[in-house]
């Protein structure tokens, strides 16, 4: 379940990681006088991400939002390179949120009835395992960044069959994907053992158990990572669609999401894109499938590139390296200076996932002089997403033969107007950014109403048209140059992070004292600006 937050803070006067909002003015969906029966209602999205979980209610009418509510959660790090969520808290997350938003909905005059349907968006490869028969989770969840499998993976790659699993998966076999998380649980809890389900079907495309061309679980595949189909209890794999999708719905079309990481989907169309002998470090995957019957449904599929480290980089200068308070302070003192002053920020801090894939890269700064001031490294942790964000277009531009016109944007670090203008400087394309920030959770209610018929797809793209307010950020031909030189640096940069992870048992116990107790506290990245 890759991650898609946007980090909301807290405000007006609530408790600590509490923001809870109802949002008026939203039209009255009337055409003339006349609402159709078909757009009345509501459909509400339930959206957890890695530091936070919200309900928000749409209106069927106008696609605007009315009511919501957001929570942050606590991420556990045990031990070096693990990341780990508390599934009851997850759970009570939710059920909190949805109580919230209710309570606030019902006071705008509406009644849980006029609710038709809900979305959910989540992070697709963290990887849950529960007892089929009492309900009762086995570990807690293993988050999509974690690394403790990094050494099953190398594993993996060294067997001939490895090309084979991502030939038919479209994913690289890498700590990343919820297969080999399957694997480390059942070699390693007990209780997993035995009969356990897995994670939504809505998600099969990527645990690295599914054939991404058939839609269909993959028994060799399951057999290379030592699992067995029935006791997992898969599940029936039915149509379903990845909200980060409708930032992009026509073919050609791209969205980056900027939260916790980054993960960049380009719709590439009906064709599932061959990516063997690519070398391009992308993936392939399903962007959306609205088929409701038929043994083999027409996906619409996208090349994806994802991020480790994001908005969580801005949260590592707060709260590992005390830069400044919030992430407000940070985007601040970024703004302090011109330009990076050479500084080259590698935020490898789980190794690198697209385009490079490299396990053991570790964070790495480079370029510090005595003129370096603490505006530089700032500066140097938001060009360090847009960089990776260039690498990843760059290998969608070579692997599709096409340059995107444009790229839309959401997610909290999405907020800094910095860091969307120096994304449009180093990649040189105009980004877009919608007023309406919860674009995530809009997707997974579009997906939901247009599971119930409350709205056709051309219905979503007229709706989505009308919507105003949308800004764009221009590349500045001026600073071109400069650009393309750091970048350079960033390659060269990245070369020169690896490794650092190979040789970690000296320095584990050391590690572990300081980060075995480690819970992270809520952190706002909403209010960049």
């Amino acid at each position: 379940m890759a991650d898609r937050t946007h980090v909301n803070g807290t405000s007006n006067g609530l408790p600590n990681g509490v923001h809870n909002e109802t949002v008026n003015g939203a039209a009255d969906g009337l055409a003339n006088g006349v609402e159709e029966p078909s757009k009345r209602g509501f459909i509400g999205a339930i959206d957890q991400g890695t530091t936070s979980t919200r309900f928000i209610i749409f209106e069927v009418a106008t696609g605007e939002p009315v009511a919501k509510h957001q929570l942050e959660i606590e991420n556990h790090h045990p031990h070096p390179g693990w990341h780990e969520h508390d599934p009851k808290e997850l759970l009570h997350s939710v059920t909190t949120c949805m109580e919230a938003a209710f309570a606030d909905f019902v006071e705008l005059g509406h009644t849980k009835d006029d609710l038709r349907a809900i979305g959910i968006t989540n992070q697709r490869e963290t990887t849950i395992v529960w007892d089929g028969r009492t309900g009762e989770t086995l570990h807690n969840a293993i988050v999509w960044s974690d690394t403790r499998t990094a050494d099953k993976a190398r594993q993996i790659n060294e067997q001939a069959t490895s090309k084979t699993v991502s030939d038919l998966t479209g994913l690289p076999v890498s700590t990343y994907p919820s297969a080999i998380k399957l694997s480390w649980l059942l070699n390693n809890v007990d209780e997993a053992k035995e009969p356990v389900h897995v994670t939504d079907s809505t998600n099969a495309s990527r645990t690295m158990l599914m054939n991404l061309r058939t839609l269909h679980w993959e028994d060799s595949i399951i057999q290379t990572f030592g699992l067995d189909k029935h006791p997992l209890g898969l599940p029936r794999i039915v149509s379903s669609s990845d909200p980060n999708a409708f930032g992009s719905i026509f073919s050609g079309q791209a969205k980056n999401t900027y939260g916790t990481g980054c993960f960049l989907l380009y719709n590439v169309g009906k064709e599932r894109p061959d990516l063997r002998g690519s070398g391009s470090g992308l993936i392939s995957t399903v962007a959306y499938d609205f088929a409701t019957t038929g043994e083999f449904r027409q996906a619409t599929y996208a090349l994806e590139g994802s991020i480790a480290t994001a908005g969580s980089g801005v949260k590592f200068l707060v709260k590992n390296l005390g830069l400044g308070n919030d992430a407000h302070d940070i985007n601040a003192l970024a703004n302090s200076v011109p330009n990076s002053g050479g500084v080259v920020f590698v935020t490898a801090f789980s190794g690198l996932l697209a385009p490079y894939w490299i396990d053991d890269a570790r964070g790495t700064l480079f370029g510090l002089t005595q003129f370096t001031q603490k505006g530089h490294i700032a500066r140097a942790t938001l060009d360090a997403t847009c960089y990776q964000a260039k690498a990843i277009l760059d290998a969608m531009a070579k692997q599709s033969g096409s340059h995107l016109d444009s790229l839309a944007v959401d997610g909290g670090l999405s907020n800094s107007d910095l860091c969307m203008q120096s994304q449009a400087d180093i990649s040189g394309i105009p980004i877009d950014r919608p007023a309406m920030h919860e674009i995530t959770a809009l997707g997974a209610a579009y997906a939901a109403g247009l599971g119930i018929g409350a709205w056709t797809m051309d219905e979503l793209i007229a709706m989505n048209a009308r919507k105003q307010g949308t800004r764009r950020f221009e590349p500045n031909a001026e600073k071109k140059a400069e650009c393309e030189r750091m970048y350079r640096k960033w390659g060269q940069a990245v070369q020169m992070s690896r490794g650092w992870a190979t040789d970690e048992d000296a320095t584990a116990k050391d590690e572990q004292s300081a980060s075995s107790s480690d819970e992270d506290a809520p952190f706002d990245l909403e209010h960049m600006n």
